[in-house]
């Protein structure tokens, strides 16, 4: 199974990017599912919600992990909280596992990354970062810098960086 990451700072659009990619991803023929890392206690599958907007997007499975439990419904009971590692060996197959969140795991990542926000940006300490999705121009010493609003060219990137194929063969829908 093929992972790729969405990291970022809080704040700086993941998951409306992650509903997004989904949504294209799956009209390109590829099953998707999600795994996204929660900081502290959630609740799942309530309007508004992460998780529910990921369901709702068409993802063929969604987990959710914090510190104090994770979920395709498992309660930890004080528990280490999973490595990344670990929540994926729970996942059925599929052809793309979208990680949201998750910033400092060891799979290839395209940062979404927002100067508005204040916060510095990640990919200059992170090789595991292989693009950055941006709302500004920026440089990241030599990786791709993508247009966070343009959804067709970031699947493309992420199709051709982990080499999958559309189910027809075609690229994007736009095309």
């Amino acid at each position: 199974m093929k992972v790729f990451g969405l990291a970022g700072w809080s704040g700086s659009g993941k998951t409306t990017l992650a509903v997004k990619l989904i949504q294209e991803l799956i009209s390109r023929g590829l099953e998707v599912s999600t795994v996204k890392h929660a900081h502290h206690n959630f609740d799942v599958d309530k309007p508004g919600k992460d998780s529910f907007e990921h369901r709702q997007a068409g993802a063929s499975e969604v987990m959710v992990s914090s510190a104090n439990r994770f979920a395709l419904m498992r309660e930890l009971r004080g528990a280490p909280e999973p490595s990344l590692e670990e929540l994926i060996a729970v996942m059925k197959p599929v052809d793309l596992l979208l990680v949201e969140g998750f910033k400092f795991g060891s799979h290839p990542k395209l940062e979404v990354y927002r100067p508005s926000t204040g916060k510095s940006i990640l990919a200059e300490k992170d090789p595991h970062i292989v693009a950055v999705a941006s709302d500004e121009d920026c440089q990241v010493d030599g990786r791709p810098v993508l247009d966070l609003n343009d959804v067709p060219t970031i699947a493309d990137f992420i199709m051709d960086h982990m080499a999958l194929q559309a189910e027809d063969g075609n690229r994007g829908a736009a095309e």
